[in-house]
């Protein structure tokens, strides 16, 4: 056996037992005499001593031996000298004087240092990562990822639900981002896609009956990357049959509350059951629809208040149907003019809005360049709206209500971070429920699904959706943590008329509705049970559990921020035999 005992495993009650370990060499001090070598696995660190007026011969080899390099030793546990103990250690108390020693494998100089958690350049770690996994950081976070999926997977298989695999290889249907094509040897000309998710696949068992699913889902979209975000990424997805959006709601709450205390105990839940929030109370609230409930710092609207001002861009904004709102931050007057009107301006500029004005409330009275377009009384009344008091800033956006509620949460997302407002022992969080249906793409212009074609309309607006589609509300759920979105979901269209009215409403022809969806209107022709789901970013919370700053951090072999695979070096070119095999060609931009 190559040993006997994990390296985490030595204890006092093993003193004078004959072990065998085996593992890398995590750090070497050499003390003239004695060598001492931490020795790693997996599981922890175990001191062995190399002594030569105990075995010269040990001795000898352990002089040659550097990090990283990974060896089998045999020897005694002993108890540490007095005052050399290490209580910080599992093993601390108890070293290994060793007998024999073999040298398992060689290893070069590591582009950088395992045993120390220092900064290293991403680009490096990435295209080292077998090595990076060996830090103490990464091994934790492969860790709790674990321990995460395995409490999933045991509470839903306790909860009646069964685990079913989808299919890797799908037909083409695009549902929003951009799929990865994979090109058929065998019918030139065709593909499959990579699934976003197994959005279809999973309605469709519940046609089959499986009225409890969930899966472990590896998804793909060829989209661009941000910290949150990846090529391929995995999913908790669940759906269920016979249930309404409360029965969802209620599974899902219960099993997050379940992590949440497992794996952060030292973090409280700010509120449970967790507050639900209509979309829309959330974005005039918050200006988010993931709104980060650590701190106050609402929007506050001013609409009536300031409709009558003799300030024109109030005045204008309202006039063209607009909104005018008002971001109170406490605490804030200090911070210069300058930050103001090149910071915080250009910044809300991002999200659409055209500037951003402000009044700094002063010991000595309001200051601001527009105080002489609103007047005293209206300044008194906006300070009592807004709540500001000597110390405070009120920021105001005034446009249409898109750009007004999404720059002013942004700005309140910015100062909360950047002046320190957010509480790190906090666990904030909510539902955002009734999305709209539809949204216009900002960049195309069009109409599409706000989650996805198979979202059913809220109850009572299946007629407002075919009438006025922007004004139609979802029966959408989705699951908020710290500012972040870390489910979605939605009760599921399960009539072939309704769900065929969406793809009509959707400017899908009735031609290419029957080639792309057909399959799913056909299947809604044999006794479909009303069913919904929720689809989980592990990734995402995992992310938050291990105080991550992008997934990446929580996922073994990522892609970097280019979508690229620094390690093995993917994409890569591939031989032109196979390229043409698979009925390829490619044509050089």
């Amino acid at each position: 056996m190559y040993r006997t005992q994990l390296c985490n495993e030595i204890r006092v009650a093993h003193i004078d037992q004959e072990v065998t370990l085996a593992g890398w060499v995590h750090r070497r001090r050499d003390h003239g005499n004695l060598i001492f070598i931490d020795l790693r696995d997996r599981y922890g660190l175990t001191q062995v001593v190399f002594d030569p007026d105990h075995k010269k011969d040990s001795h000898g080899l352990a002089e040659s031996l550097r990090p990283e390099f990974v060896i089998q030793i045999k020897g005694r546990v002993r108890k540490r000298p007095e005052g050399m103990e290490n209580k910080g250690l599992e093993t601390g108390l108890v070293e290994v004087i060793v007998d024999e020693v073999t040298l398992l494998s060689q290893s070069k100089t590591p582009p950088f240092e395992i045993d120390q958690d220092k900064h290293v350049g991403e680009e490096v770690r990435l295209e080292y990562r077998y090595l990076d996994l060996r830090r103490e950081r990464m091994k934790k976070n492969m860790i709790l990822r674990h321990q995460v999926i395995h409490h999933i997977r045991n509470y839903m298989t306790d909860q009646g639900f069964i685990e079913v695999e989808t299919p890797m290889l799908v037909k083409g249907t695009p549902e929003g981002s951009r799929e990865y094509l994979v090109p058929s040897r065998l019918y030139h000309g065709n593909f499959y896609v990579l699934p976003q998710s197994p959005q279809q696949m999973k309605q469709l068992l519940m046609v089959a009956g499986f009225d409890k699913y969930f899966q472990i889902a590896r998804c793909f979209r060829d989209e661009d990357q941000r910290g949150d975000r990846q090529p391929e990424f995995t999913q908790l997805d669940v759906e269920m049959s016979f249930v309404d959006q409360e029965d969802l709601l209620r599974i899902n709450e219960q099993l997050m509350i379940e992590l949440a205390e497992k794996f952060q105990p030292n973090k409280k839940i700010l509120k449970k059951p967790f507050p639900r929030l209509e979309w829309h109370d959330a974005m005039n609230r918050f200006g988010s629809d993931k709104p980060d409930l650590r701190f106050d710092m609402e929007l506050v609207d001013l609409g009536e208040l300031v409709k009558d001002s003799e300030f024109k861009v109030f005045r204008t904004a309202l006039e063209s149907g607009g909104s005018v709102k008002a971001l109170c931050v406490p605490n804030y007057a200090e911070k210069p003019r300058s930050y103001f009107e090149t910071k915080l301006t250009d910044y809300v500029k991002d999200f659409g809005a055209k500037g951003l004005a402000y009044i700094t409330f002063t010991a000595e009275g309001p200051k601001s360049p527009i105080i002489k377009f609103l007047g005293d009384e209206l300044v008194e009344k906006i300070a009592k709206a807004t709540g500001a008091k000597a110390g405070s800033v009120v920021f105001f956006a005034a446009d249409e209500w898109t750009v007004v509620v999404e720059s002013l949460g942004a700005l309140r997302k910015r100062i909360a971070e950047e002046e320190g407002m957010i509480p790190s022992k906090l666990l904030a969080f909510c539902w955002t429920l009734h999305a709209p249906m539809f949204e216009v793409s900002k960049e195309s212009g069009e109409l599409g699904a706000s989650h996805h074609p198979f979202t059913r309309p809220h109850h009572g607006h299946e007629n407002i959706m075919v009438k006025e589609p922007l004004k139609a509300l979802s029966e959408s759920h989705d699951m908020v943590l710290n500012g972040c979105e870390v489910a979605g979901g939605s009760v599921r269209i399960h009539e072939r008329e309704i769900q065929a009215n969406v793809f009509k409403i959707l400017g899908v022809s009735p031609e290419d509705t029957e080639r792309r969806f057909g399959h799913m209107l056909r299947a809604f022709e044999f006794g479909a049970p009303p069913h919904g789901g929720i689809a989980w970013g592990l990734d995402r919370l995992v992310m938050i559990f291990a105080n991550e700053p992008n997934i990446r951090e929580v996922i073994a072999f990522p892609k970097d921020s280019k979508a690229k695979d620094l390690m093995f070096g993917a994409p890569s070119p591939m031989p032109e035999a196979q390229i043409r095999e698979a009925g390829v060609q490619i044509i050089a931009e």
